[in-house]
């Protein structure tokens, strides 16, 4: 199992992702600032007021599938403006954990080029 997810994450462009990962950002950023400035859908129209018997049947019945509309299109908005939160959070978890996957790759060299030395010392205190 272990050896599958080695070979998934050698076959990652780290570099890629690193170099991106501020435009991943800054663009979900910006989605969620479009999204966010959008007003909202207007409410439910106000039913018209008069009786069914001065409105014919098929106007009336327009009239209910604009409100049916109007309150589906209100909801698709809200789950717009939920998704692109969403979008905006990941895109920064994102920025986040890149940055520590190179501060953590950066201590990894580090401590290669640590134990090369101690393992070059070893060898000439003991040749």
């Amino acid at each position: 199992m272990a050896i599958g997810w080695l070979s998934v994450l050698k076959m990652v462009p780290w570099g890629d992702v690193i170099e991106n990962a501020p435009k991943v950002a800054s663009g979900a950023k910006k989605l969620w600032n479009t999204v966010g400035k959008k007003p909202t859908a207007p409410a439910a129209a106000a039913p018209v007021t008069g009786t069914l018997v001065d409105v014919p049947e098929p106007v009336a019945a327009l009239q209910a599938q604009v409100t049916q509309l109007q309150t589906s299109v209100a909801e698709l908005h809200q789950q717009m403006l939920e998704s692109s939160a969403l979008i905006g959070s990941l895109a920064e978890q994102n920025t986040q954990l890149i940055a520590r996957v190179e501060v953590n790759r950066k201590r990894v060299l580090a401590l290669a080029v640590v134990l090369v030395a101690l393992a070059v010392v070893v060898a000439y205190k003991l040749f």
